[in-house]
């Protein structure tokens, strides 16, 4: 849904606000995340820090920083309704660059989290005799 304007002249024809379509495109879970997110200056709007009041129309481009990863995205339409899932994904259209990036940094942090050394769940009673025994010999070498 393009969004016309409300008729009070208030708001440009094709033009929302970036909090307001954050949430529509379902990057963020509520409008007070998004605001926050904009806030703290994880988002930016062709190359500009953006504030919630930042209009957002077709054409702009928009870097989206969620945790480790990095979205930049091409906005193809504007909307300031919430709606389905396959309806937000016609909101926006996601760089090759950033979807190659994005894909490596979501590899790299697979593989830092296989590596914690707990894949057979919680030590068992011999496990935890030997932990104890090792670390009593450590304790006597001091």
């Amino acid at each position: 849904m393009v969004v016309r304007g409300d008729g009070g002249g208030n708001e440009p024809q094709g033009k929302v606000r970036v909090d307001k379509w954050l949430w529509a495109a379902r990057f963020y879970k509520t409008r007070a995340l998004a605001a926050a997110a904009l806030e703290s200056g994880k988002i930016e709007v062709n190359g500009d820090r953006a504030r919630r009041s930042k209009l957002v129309r077709a054409g702009d481009r928009v870097r989206i920083r969620i945790g480790p990863y990095e979205h930049i995205v091409a906005v193809l339409g504007v909307s300031e309704r919430r709606g389905s899932a396959t309806i937000a994904s016609a909101l926006y259209e996601e760089t090759a660059e950033s979807r190659k990036a994005r894909e490596a940094m979501s590899a790299h942090v697979r593989a830092m989290n296989a590596n914690t050394g707990y894949e057979s769940g919680r030590p068992t009673k011999k496990d935890r005799r030997e932990i104890e025994r090792i670390r009593g010999r450590a304790d006597q070498s001091t």
